[in-house]
């Protein structure tokens, strides 16, 4: 590899041991085994090169989640079960210490000191909200039209990023997946009952 990936794998590793926050240029060229004029040459600085290797690790986890392998019990595209057996996979990888998902927590909560990177990170969780939609629903990702990316790519964000908050702060409190599988089917009944539903029945 040459000096500009060394970089961004370095601070990938970097990211995932220390977070955004604490993760410093040196931390990154001891890492990488580069020097701290690339990352300027390469990147722009410090903060630009952390913002590319976190939109990287997203692409990571896209990739580990990928539609096409057996990240599901079979369950149909689509059906509350696909729902439960996806959302159970991503709540088993939010479990340990040094989990991806806690990162994404940090870089939510420091988005107003970072104004310069919002244009890369808001492009990092649209194309998350992408990713999500074949896990759930069957197809592939280039077959992911807009629309879809700006509503059901959004609500799976959405729901992702509330997911995150909880195991976050208070994972003995964190829904799992058969909980978020019954609220949903809960508003699905409500719905489609004349008039709605009793929020008790």
């Amino acid at each position: 590899m040459g000096h500009r990936e060394d970089l961004l794998e370095g601070a990938k590793r970097c990211l995932l041991e220390k977070g955004f926050a604490r993760t410093t240029a040196r931390d990154i060229v001891k890492e990488s085994g580069t020097n701290l004029a690339s990352i300027g040459y390469h990147y722009g600085s410090k903060d630009a090169l952390l913002a590319q290797a976190y939109v990287a690790l997203v692409g990571d986890m896209s990739e580990a989640f990928d539609a096409d392998e057996p990240v599901t019990g079979g369950a149909e595209p689509g059906s509350l079960e696909r729902f439960q057996e996806v959302w159970g996979n991503v709540i088993d990888t939010m479990r340990g210490p040094g989990s991806m998902w806690r990162l994404s927590m940090e870089i939510i909560v420091m988005g107003d000191q970072l104004p310069e990177l919002r244009d890369h990170l808001a492009l990092a969780q649209r194309e998350a909200g992408r990713g999500l939609i074949p896990m759930f629903m069957g197809g592939r990702d280039e077959d992911v039209t807009e629309r879809d990316v700006d509503t059901l790519g959004k609500f799976f964000v959405t729901l992702m990023t509330g997911l995150i908050a909880q195991w976050t702060f208070d994972p003995p409190s964190a829904p799992e997946a058969d909980q978020l599988a019954e609220g949903l089917r809960r508003v699905l009944e409500a719905v489609a009952k004349p008039g709605g539903a009793d929020a008790g029945d």
